[in-house]
């Protein structure tokens, strides 16, 4: 006979902090954080000194399922172009979850302004690992410029997930065809993986 291990409360608030900020935004207080993981305040500043603190370690958290759901496998064999349009597919498929609401990374930074803020921090950094990707693959790929080719497709990214997290369009046939004018833009000879296959 197997027993449910019961998350810790430490996996409770973080799981709560990471529900209720999407869902609600940054600014939802400690009492429903608390009441949603089913803790007391005073087990909450047990563990985490403040708010602030439990938002950037829940968003740190959750940095790693971010990474697997967005970005390909380290080890697969695809071009940098297919790696890069592989981001932009999954935008395009999880934009039309009903539940979706946008990049949670980009969402944090608006909300909390401040850039300084710990949560604020781990956003920032999570969105530039993503536009160092972006960097990586256009090195690889033979890109005029990688570094302005990977400020353009984060610039699509977070445009795309925040349209989509507000429902102010349909990404559906857009980003795709965005990143592909973009990434043949920027092929630097006929051999290079971002030209079109014919």
């Amino acid at each position: 006979m197997t027993t449910e291990v019961r998350p810790s409360t430490r996996e409770r608030l973080l799981e709560a902090a990471a529900t209720l900020t999407y869902r609600d935004g940054v600014n939802v207080g400690v009492e429903a954080l608390c009441k949603a993981a089913g803790v007391s305040k005073r087990s909450m500043y047990q563990l985490f000194e403040s708010k602030d603190e439990l938002l950037a370690a829940s968003l740190k958290e959750r940095s790693a399922a971010f990474v697997a759901r967005a970005l390909p496998p380290a080890d697969d064999t695809c071009s940098p172009r297919e790696r890069i349009l592989y981001v932009f597919e999954r935008v395009e498929s999880q934009a039309g979850a009903p539940d979706f609401q946008g990049c949670r990374y980009l969402a944090a930074q608006i909300e909390l302004k401040d850039q300084t803020h710990p949560a604020s921090r781990v956003a920032h950094q999570i969105k530039a690992n993503l536009t160092a990707f972006f960097r990586s693959e256009a090195e690889r790929g033979g890109a005029r410029d990688p570094e302005l080719l990977a400020r353009q497709l984060s610039l699509v990214f977070d445009g795309a997930s925040a349209r989509a997290g507000i429902g102010a369009d349909n990404l559906t046939g857009l980003v795709t065809p965005t990143v592909t004018a973009l990434l043949d833009a920027a092929a630097c000879t006929d051999a290079s993986p971002f030209e079109q296959a014919p």
